[in-house]
């Protein structure tokens, strides 16, 4: 029984096993990057997100392996994993979700499941992959806000900028009117719907141009709806 017991604090590893372990983890992390590239759909894509699945299923087999089956370790690691703070805020659960999936496949190719990782990676990135043609995963996003300041009185010009937001939009909808300083300028705010979302920064432009309109923005970010 002592022994056994001391098995437990004990751990080898060769370094053929070493490489090995790292490069499956190496090519099921660039599949999932792969996978998250065509799975994405949000606004916001980023190469340092997708260079950091890869990097983040290598390290967390490197810690599988540095663990192994030894408690020392494994308390040590916890410990010195505590005193990280991470103040990146992930606003899309798309990206957690590939977050857990790149650190659950560098978990099986750390500990020489090599068989299991691969096969994952490739069951379940199809999964997401047919989730996302079929529409699944995530809605189209429709509806955006649209703020600017307004300083002109005549009628005139107000058809000026309705004339455009019919242009470019299904429909628009004021949401607020608020009051800037003592000249009498408004912030007016606008749920719109685009006829065609690559043509917004041609609808800023041309709503920039009209007289007594300033400050135009157009919000994609979900968190303003």
């Amino acid at each position: 029984m002592l022994e056994g017991f001391q098995n437990i604090f004990r751990f080898s590893i060769t370094l053929e096993e070493v490489i090995l372990n790292l490069l499956v983890a190496l090519l099921c992390g660039v599949l999932i990057a792969i996978f998250y590239r065509k799975t994405y759909t949000g606004p916001g894509y980023s190469n340092t997100y997708v260079n950091s699945i890869v990097l983040l299923s290598m390290i967390t087999a490197i810690v599988i392996m540095v663990i192994g089956n030894n408690l020392a370790r494994a308390f040590g690691l916890v410990g010195a994993m505590s005193i990280i703070r991470f103040r990146t805020a992930v606003k899309d659960i798309h990206d957690i979700i590939y977050i857990f999936f790149s650190l659950a496949i560098g978990m099986a190719a750390g500990v020489g499941f090599h068989s299991m990782a691969i096969t994952g990676t490739l069951f379940i990135g199809l999964i997401s992959f047919s989730l996302t043609k079929v529409n699944l995963k995530s809605l189209p996003k429709r509806e955006y806000l649209l703020q600017f300041i307004y300083s002109g009185e005549e009628d005139a010009e107000i058809s000026a900028y309705s004339e455009t937001l019919e242009k470019y939009c299904k429909y628009s909808k004021l949401v607020n009117v608020k009051s800037i300083g003592d000249d009498g300028n408004l912030e007016l705010s606008f749920y719109i719907r685009l006829k065609k979302p690559d043509m917004s920064a041609n609808f800023i432009q041309e709503l920039k141009s009209i007289q007594g309109v300033q400050h135009v923005n157009l919000f994609f970010d979900e968190e303003f709806f």
